[in-house]
């Protein structure tokens, strides 16, 4: 059931499985040409994990990472762009640190998994996402670290949801027994980006085989509304599945809208049954610096606050799509999930075209929070090629973030 990684494809046809090869064997390449740059891309802040060169055509995306019980750090991370193959399969690295983040070692690939997480469950480790881009929804149990993986070969191995899909490395959360992750519907004659996004949930008892599809049970799914928020609502997409302090599961999405310089969250209910989503406008969208980008909540017991990482715009960018402004973190917390306090800027540049943070995944660890970013940045083989498309996957640490509860900026 378990295989190892290999570069071997297995295409719909001939000619898709040459363009998967040639396209593994390019990141290859580039991935072992950049470990040559490591030592000297000295300006990009945090510890490189990953970097793949601009003029490969190829970026890194949706930065995964887990903390194991050992201790050990997973990391995984997918390539999208023109030249990745996205569209055909799916292709995502995986990573191990055994020194808290200092060091990474690259330890597989798997051919057929894209906008994953990673999240440790009853003693394995799983990979949750689509196998491609707009793809059915998978996923693979590895009790090696993250070396070998099965392979989602049908609804008895790990292929749940059938059709396209969408999703990124968004939040697996445990409530009333059952395990509860947020994804989007793409199926929708709306074909065009974010407007074909549906609202949904997926869950799993704790104790069922997380591989079989009749496991995971889905709710019904809410399709983009051209009216909400007055008209300039896109798109709403990358949900956290979240328990709110009065005990009750919502979904909470980032929302792609046209006005500028206001930003969103919406909160989606899900019913007690977990069979049914629901959203009334005029209540449920919340203002919220950060929120046309991808974001990650979770819930922390030891302070009882709501912690996130995500992109602050800045008054001088307010002219600017919100969306398209990622060039500073901020760490963030909340006691209901609405009203939140900026504690530290946390990497910050000035060069809003070029540079970027995004996409942030992380983890309490101790009093520490660790976290990758999907980081646009510059590199001595010409930079990325824009803020989004990024060139590396970097490692962070937050020390005693519990701290900088009394710290409040901005």
């Amino acid at each position: 059931m378990f295989a190892s990684a290999n570069l071997s494809a297995e295409g719909r046809n001939d000619n898709n499985m040459r363009i998967l090869f040639l396209a593994v064997m390019s990141l290859m390449m580039a991935t072992s040409c950049s470990n040559l740059l490591h030592p000297e891309s000295k300006k990009v802040p945090g510890v490189v994990v990953s970097h793949v060169p601009a003029s490969t055509n190829t970026y890194i995306g949706s930065p995964a990472i887990v903390v194991m019980p050992n201790g050990h750090y997973v990391a995984s991370h997918d390539y999208f762009g023109p030249a990745s193959g996205e569209w055909e399969k799916g292709l995502t690295a995986i990573y191990l640190s055994k020194d808290k983040g200092l060091t990474w070692k690259k330890i597989s690939t798997i051919q057929g998994q894209f906008w994953s997480n990673l999240f440790f469950h009853k003693g394995s480790l799983y990979i949750m996402g689509t196998w491609k881009h707009h793809g059915n929804l998978v996923i693979r149990r590895s009790d090696d670290e993250g070396k070998t993986w099965s392979s989602p070969t049908d609804n008895q191995h790990g292929l749940l949801l059938t059709g396209e899909y969408h999703t990124a490395p968004v939040p697996v959360v445990e409530y009333k027994g059952r395990l509860w992750r947020a994804i989007e519907n793409a199926t929708s004659p709306l074909k065009e980006w974010g407007k074909r996004y549906s609202a949904m949930v997926v869950s799993a008892a704790v104790d069922s085989d997380l591989l079989l599809a009749e496991s995971w049970k889905p709710t019904t799914s809410l399709p983009y509304n051209a009216n909400y928020l007055n008209g300039q609502f896109y798109a709403w997409l990358e949900g956290n599945a979240v328990v709110t302090p009065d005990k009750k599961l919502v979904d909470i999405l980032r929302v792609d809208a046209l006005e500028k310089g206001r930003e969103w969250m919406a909160q989606v209910e899900v019913s007690d049954d977990g069979a049914s989503v629901s959203f009334e406008p005029s209540r449920d969208f919340f203002e919220f610096s950060g929120g046309a980008k991808k974001f990650t909540i979770r819930f922390d017991p030891v302070s009882k606050r709501y912690w996130t990482l995500s992109n602050f715009t800045e008054k001088a960018y307010a002219n600017e799509v919100p969306s398209k402004v990622r060039n500073m973190l901020v760490l963030k917390s909340s006691t209901n999930l609405h009203d939140w306090v900026i504690h530290k800027v946390l990497l910050k540049s000035d060069n809003v075209k070029q540079h970027g943070f995004q996409y942030v995944d992380w983890q309490f660890d101790g009093s520490d929070i660790i976290f990758l970013s999907r980081t646009a940045y510059d590199d001595d083989a010409g930079g990325a090629q824009n803020y989004h498309d990024s060139n590396f996957l970097t490692f962070h640490r937050i020390k005693n973030y519990p701290l900088l509860i009394s710290q409040s900026i901005f």
